[in-house]
């Protein structure tokens, strides 16, 4: 019997879990270990993917994709995330997965029809164009400026943390086009468009990093660059709140990845403890090694009711009704991820600095989702504010 015998929620779409478990064996810990050290995106585990038809899942049938739900979304993220893969398996299908939802519900329907088949069929890379140097969490104080010139929009700025970019061919990108008035909110006046990546007027430069490195996060820059007006994604200056449809299902995607870190972490510490043997006996019997090990196990399996009661919830009442618990998914899976890995590290001891053992890759990648897409401060901030009625704090 295995650990993954032990969480009950993995009976749920057994079968899909299952064939995507099959994929991704063709692609082991060795294939991750060198895309990451070649800092060289999986092209190849990608175009399987997509021709495996997951990446279309939620992607209704009329535009090619499966017609599928966000539970089964979410059980396909988690079995990557689980397969030892790590973020860069996860980053891989999830980045151009992510503007789907906001064109499937404010785009025209030429802009459904046109787009939606090629991101299904993997044929369509598109990335999510947020962040700034100095627009964060705060996104609306965005400083990208876009200014119509009587034929098109054009697009001055730069983004930040854009995932993808160097692979991408179009970005989901978020500028500000007016300015909202003294009493007004500040998420009026952006709005979205879908640029083009490959412009002569735009610039990536990929940021150095410590880990997932796989997958590129990037600097973008554009300089005037030209957007048609057919591709503005809803209405000019409700960008923002087109954009806060979408956030619950990714905070779903990311707990779902993250708990898959958390398993594979604990299947390979658990072996590791059966198979090391010191002082003449397995690591294993050892409670300073057990413990850390069971309370793995608990937070994983605590956090995955969490994040499954939460896609229950999502495909009853959908994304805008689930905010706390949502939010508390991404919280409790991802910090039980990184108490998984960091357990891993312990027990695989001087040996988890070695790159064969693929520990220390999956503990760096593991802690990245604590910080993004949004930092768990943030999630407490709003657990404290929407569910406990206390003030707002900054």
């Amino acid at each position: 019997m295995s650990i993954d015998d032990h969480f009950p929620h993995l009976a749920r779409d057994a079968d899909l879990r299952r064939a995507v478990r099959n994929l991704c064996k063709k692609y082991d810990v060795a294939y991750w270990d060198q895309q990451d050290a070649d800092q060289e995106f999986p092209e190849d585990f990608f175009r399987d993917f997509a021709d495996s038809g997951f990446l279309g899942t939620l992607i209704p049938e009329e535009y090619g994709g499966g017609g599928g739900s966000t539970s089964d979304m979410v059980a396909i993220l988690e079995e990557v995330g689980a397969s030892g893969g790590g973020l860069n398996a996860c980053s891989t299908i999830h980045t151009p997965l992510l503007c789907a939802p906001t064109i499937l519900e404010f785009g025209t329907e030429k802009q459904r029809a046109e787009w939606l088949p090629k991101i299904a069929a993997g044929n369509l890379y598109t990335t999510f164009g947020v962040t700034e140097p100095d627009a964060g969490t705060d996104t609306t104080r965005i400083a990208m400026k876009a200014v119509d010139d009587g034929n098109s929009w054009r697009i001055t700025g730069t983004k930040v943390w854009n995932t993808g970019a160097l692979r991408g061919d179009k970005v989901l990108l978020l500028a500000r086009t007016s300015e909202p008035g003294p009493t007004e909110r500040r998420g009026l006046g952006i709005t979205l468009f879908l640029a083009d990546l490959h412009a002569e007027s735009v610039e990536i430069r990929p940021i150095p990093k410590i880990g997932r490195n796989a997958v590129a996060s990037c600097e973008v820059f554009f300089e005037g660059t030209k957007v048609a007006y057919e591709d503005v994604i809803g209405e000019v200056g409700q960008g923002f709140y087109h954009l806060m449809h979408s956030l619950n299902s990714e905070r779903l995607f990311v707990a779902a990845e993250t708990i898959g870190l958390g398993r594979w972490a604990l299947a390979a510490a658990t072996q590791y403890s059966l198979d090391r043997v010191v002082f003449g006996r397995q690591i294993g019997k050892n409670q300073g090694v057990q413990h850390p090990l069971a309370k793995s196990y608990l937070d994983l399996l605590a956090a995955a009711e969490v994040l499954y009661r939460a896609v229950d919830e999502y495909d009853i009442k959908g994304g805008a009704a689930i905010g706390a618990l949502a939010n508390a998914a991404k919280y409790l899976c991802s910090e039980a991820a990184v108490s998984s890995t960091d357990a891993a590290m312990q027990v695989f001891g001087g040996y988890s600095f070695a790159r064969e053992y693929h520990i220390g890759r999956q503990w760096i990648e593991s802690r990245l989702p604590r910080v993004a897409p949004v930092n768990n401060q943030m999630i407490l901030n709003f657990i404290a504010e929407r569910t406990l009625g206390l003030p707002k704090s900054y």
